[in-house]
């Protein structure tokens, strides 16, 4: 078998994609040194029966192109700023009302059946932690969980968690809980000497909730909620 001459020459390296775009980029004058591969490098459609290629266009169906996607991202930022507006509303709403209750009592109750109104979903729940956490929900509505629970649902650290897809418990939305298919759960943490707690609230529509999705307001009706039941049982910071 011969042997490859010594002086035989190498094959020339392969170009990557990216350096030809890079090359292009600092040769910015290299179409109109070889037009003849313009042809070559459009389609078929963009030539007329001359073969001479027709770069108006191929140029104005890229302009269209690029102003249908700006027009949807443009259209899209609109939609997610209305909808941010309108939840921020809801949610200011409910505060105010909240901050306005004339008794404990009709504070606790706004929690319990207005803030599904105001915050326009399926079920609110306001749950605190017991000893006896299988008493009798009380006349306002709060339900009571076995000690431990708020961390075992939402981790010891966690603030707020957004569950987009789950079977609502029973322990947090009672009759309601097969209604419920994603659901946000809101740690209260009123103080030393009140029970741990947790507003459950929920939607029938999965995904509703769901990672990824803001939380500041959801953290600022919590902590409203906080601070108004400090003031009304006079527990202080």
């Amino acid at each position: 078998m011969s042997k490859p001459s010594p002086f035989a020459s190498a094959p020339a390296p392969r170009l990557s994609e990216d350096q030809v775009v890079d090359y292009l980029r600092r040769h910015r004058d290299f179409l109109d040194r070889h037009p003849e591969l313009v042809a070559e490098l459009l389609p078929p459609e963009h030539r007329n029966g001359r073969g001479v290629v027709d770069m108006q266009h191929y140029l104005i169906e890229r302009l269209r192109r690029d102003l249908a996607e700006t027009r949807q991202l443009h259209d899209s930022t609109i939609t997610a700023a209305r909808g941010n507006l309108q939840s921020q509303q809801r949610v200011h709403g409910a505060v105010i009302e909240l901050m306005n209750a004339p008794s404990f009592e009709h504070f606790v109750e706004s929690i319990t059946t207005d803030l599904t109104l105001k915050l326009e979903v399926d079920a609110v729940s306001l749950c605190v932690e017991s000893a006896r956490p299988n008493q009798p929900r009380t006349k306002s509505g709060v339900r009571f969980l076995a000690l431990g629970s708020v961390d075992a649902l939402l981790g010891p650290r966690n603030e707020v968690l957004l569950r987009p897809a789950i079977v609502g418990e029973r322990a947090l939305y009672g009759p309601a809980a097969p209604l419920v298919k994603s659901d946000a759960l809101l740690r209260l943490a009123i103080g030393p000497a009140a029970p741990t707690g947790v507003i459950a609230v929920g939607s029938r529509e999965p995904g509703h909730f769901r990672a990824g999705q803001g939380t500041e307001l959801l953290v600022f009706l919590a902590k409203t909620i906080e601070s108004t039941a400090r003031a009304w049982l006079d527990l202080g910071e």
